[in-house]
């Protein structure tokens, strides 16, 4: 098999022959269409189809699919930025993009008033700590308050922060739990957190509204429900919000970053990992806004479990 990751198996490089071929295949790709949020199948077989004839992709799918079904990461950045370069970062490059994750899972938008890929760009008015802020955006899975929240989380960088800060920050919590103690992990299966609010959503079943950041279910099935907004935006009780607290600080005892770049693809695993961002530089008032750092985020379904996003 062809070597494609990085010192750091996390990062995943391609190697020029398959670059090349992935470029011919993007620039030739067709648009897609989406059925009930999701990519629509008869689209995944195209570009799945086209994609299999590329040389070394065997290799690249199953480097990326060990990395990020791996219990010890979870998490994996994509390096496409010879071919966005090529490309640009308009359409064809953003078929390529949805056509590489098709291998992984289903693309689909829960969030039902945006299209496929969703803008995530810097407002400089915004919560700091939110995702379009410029501070520091504490560890958090997406969708955290639903029954069936998205199986994978992606972020496709645009631009990144041109003052050279904003580093995204991964973390894996199922190891960060493993490090609590038994009355903190009991604590933390109560029924007994809240954060956010609940509308405009599709298949990501229902409302869930106190929840457990441990569900019980298998590490490959179940989630750790955390996010770090929860402490300061919820009312809690001491002992879960000291449970939960400790869960922080696992998580950034643990953590790594990666500056991402120009055509790299976060892909976060949410049944085994969390992910935030590090304050973006000072100076962002002094940037254009068209030059500001914008990532763009889409969500992926385990095929095997479609049926049951909607219950």
């Amino acid at each position: 098999m062809t070597e494609l990751a990085s010192a750091d198996r996390s990062i995943i490089d391609l190697p020029k022959e398959l670059k090349d071929d992935l470029i011919q295949i993007g620039s030739a790709l067709p648009a897609w269409s989406v059925e009930d949020t999701f990519l629509a199948e008869p689209t995944i077989v195209e570009y799945r189809d086209k994609l299999r004839a590329a040389h070394l992709f065997d290799d690249f799918r199953s480097s990326l699919l060990s990395t990020l079904n791996d219990p010890t990461t979870g998490y994996a950045v994509v390096r496409l930025g010879d071919i966005v370069r090529e490309l640009g970062s308009g359409e064809d490059f953003l078929r390529l993009a949805t056509a590489i994750l098709t291998e992984i899972a289903t693309p689909f938008q829960p969030f039902q008033r945006w299209p496929l890929w969703k803008e995530l760009g810097t407002n400089l008015n915004a919560n700091p700590g939110m995702s379009t802020g410029t501070g520091y955006n504490a560890f958090h899975m997406d969708v955290v308050n639903s029954t069936f929240p998205p199986d994978y989380s992606t972020l496709l960088c645009v631009r990144p922060d041109p003052l050279g800060a904003g580093a995204s920050i991964l973390s894996n919590a199922r190891a960060a739990v493993s490090r609590l103690s038994l009355s903190s992990r009991d604590l933390l299966a109560d029924v007994a957190y809240r954060y956010g609010s609940f509308f405009d959503l599709a298949n990501v079943g229902k409302e869930y509204s106190p929840f457990p950041i441990l569900d019980g279910e298998p590490d490959n099935r179940g989630f750790v429900r955390f996010t770090a907004k929860m402490l300061a935006e919820s009312e809690l009780d001491e002992k879960h919000a000291q449970a939960a607290r400790e869960l922080a600080e696992e998580l950034v005892a643990g953590q790594v970053s990666y500056r991402l770049l120009r055509g790299d693809i976060l892909i976060v695993n949410q049944h085994f990992a969390v992910h935030g961002r590090e304050p973006l530089a000072e100076g962002q008032h002094d940037v254009v806004p068209e030059d500001r750092r914008l990532l763009l985020q889409l969500f992926l379904r385990d095929r095997t479990t479609i049926g049951s996003s909607a219950s």
